[in-house]
């Protein structure tokens, strides 16, 4: 058996233990050891499969993967999220729709101080949800929006999944936050013009919120004041060069600790629960990026990626065809498992390929940014659907995916508008950085 033989049997593998309940990143090391025994030797295996635990588990580049989970979640149980809810609903609470756009706003304002999808779904959930029951919102709308709304916590930096990439890429961090804020401004802003657009042809799915006056607008900044300041001091600090990736993670969760305590709005559980829960988050992160080097790993051996890559050169269609290619597979791969998972399991496939066909490697990162956060939403696996049915348990799955599909359209005109104007996503890092 060839090399490339063994790397699509050793595909066909990883699907069949995913399939029979196996850990993601399980399946990556069994398959990915099994597949380095073969193609090598069991003691280059053995080797290889030691070097790589221990250099991801023991790698300070990955150690901004906690700390930027921990920000958000001292951030959460500071109340830092329930003023951001609140000065939105002063802005935009008396539009049509104004509860689900209060709801989105607040998403894309957690979000620059969180880095998690689930995080910031479960987050603005437990608050956005009750109220919009109470003013009577349509339930597909009201639970899409959460839903929705909650992706933005991997598009707007820090974020989560472009640590992995940069980790795996070996891309500046840098680079890659300030390439997504534009991205996730624009996805933000598509967000709230599809919930006016709906609601404003049918009153019936959004009813308008009581009016607010401007001093109320403006006393209302107030409670947005400490997640700018976050942000800043974490955006800053890293273009500035006063901190690594590491430190602006530690320097933002150390703010997001003292705000909590000043306002005496972070108990000691609450402590202890943002600890534990940065904990179990980082090391399903870790282990999914050890599973995906050693898979990679595997699979470079074997030259899959590299014969992918020249294979797709040669073909007589444009680069464009071959990336909505890539985009499909993606939106398919991250409907049928964990949308972060499926990533690190094909970065090592396509980021060659992209290399290839000639597209920049932070614009291809944040296409794929974009499309992996789809796969939080889609069926059968959307992980953010089912975080907004465990909140509101009367309400039907197949509700929400009606809800969430809503936003579909917002999505593609978002990877339209960069794939025609690159420079919504490299302008901003171009002009800092050079």
């Amino acid at each position: 058996m060839d090399p490339l033989q063994a790397a699509l049997i050793g595909l066909v593998l990883m699907c069949v233990f995913m399939a029979l309940g196996m850990p993601i990143a399980f399946s990556m090391l069994l398959t990915g050891a099994l597949g380095n025994v073969y193609l090598l030797s069991p003691q280059a295996a053995a080797q290889l499969l030691s070097g790589n635990v221990w250099d991801q588990f023991s790698s300070y580049g990955l150690s901004v993967v906690p700390l930027f989970v921990l920000m958000g979640q001292f951030a959460y149980r500071a109340g830092i999220t329930e003023r951001l809810y609140e000065a939105a609903y002063k802005w935009v609470g008396q539009y049509p729709g104004g509860l689900a756009g209060t709801t989105i706003a607040a998403c894309a304002g957690f979000s620059a101080i969180c880095g998690s999808n689930s995080a910031t779904t479960a987050t603005m959930g437990t608050i956005a949800l009750p109220e919009m029951r109470r003013y009577r919102y349509d339930a597909a709308l009201s639970t899409g929006a959460v839903a929705v709304g909650g992706t933005l916590g991997v598009v707007i930096p820090p974020s989560v999944v472009m640590i992995v990439i940069a980790v795996q890429t070996e891309q500046s961090l840098l680079k890659l936050f300030l390439a997504g804020i534009v991205p996730g401004l624009i996805l933000t802003a598509l967000f709230l013009l599809t919930i006016v657009v709906m609601c404003a042809r049918n009153p019936a799915l959004g009813p308008l919120g009581p009016m607010t006056t401007l001093q109320q607008k403006l006393r209302s900044l107030s409670g947005v004041i400490e997640a700018l300041l976050l942000f800043a001091l974490v955006m800053g600090g890293l273009y500035l060069g006063w901190f690594t990736p590491t430190e602006a993670g530690a320097a933002g969760a150390f703010g997001a600790l003292v705000i909590g305590v000043a306002r005496r709005r972070l108990s000691w559980k609450g402590f202890v629960l943002s600890i534990v829960e940065s904990v179990r988050i980082s090391a399903m992160v870790v282990l999914l990026i050890t599973g995906a080097v050693l898979f990679g790993r595997f699979l470079t051996v074997s030259q899959l990626p590299f014969e992918l890559a020249d294979w797709a050169a040669a073909l007589p269609v444009a680069p464009a065809v071959v990336l909505l290619v890539v985009i499909g597979i993606y939106l398919i791969g991250g409907a049928l498992m964990d949308a972060l998972g499926f990533l690190v399991v094909t970065i090592p496939i396509f980021f060659p390929l992209a290399a290839a066909l000639g597209y920049d490697p932070v614009w291809f990162t944040m296409v794929l940014t974009i499309v992996t956060t789809m796969g939080a939403i889609t069926p059968p696996v959307g992980v953010n659907v089912f975080i907004v049915q465990g909140l509101v348990p009367d309400i039907p799955l197949h509700t929400i995916f009606r809800g969430v599909t809503y936003f579909f359209l917002a999505y593609a005109l978002c990877i339209a508008v960069m794939w025609l104007w690159p420079a919504t996503v490299l302008a901003l890092p171009r002009a800092l950085l050079g």
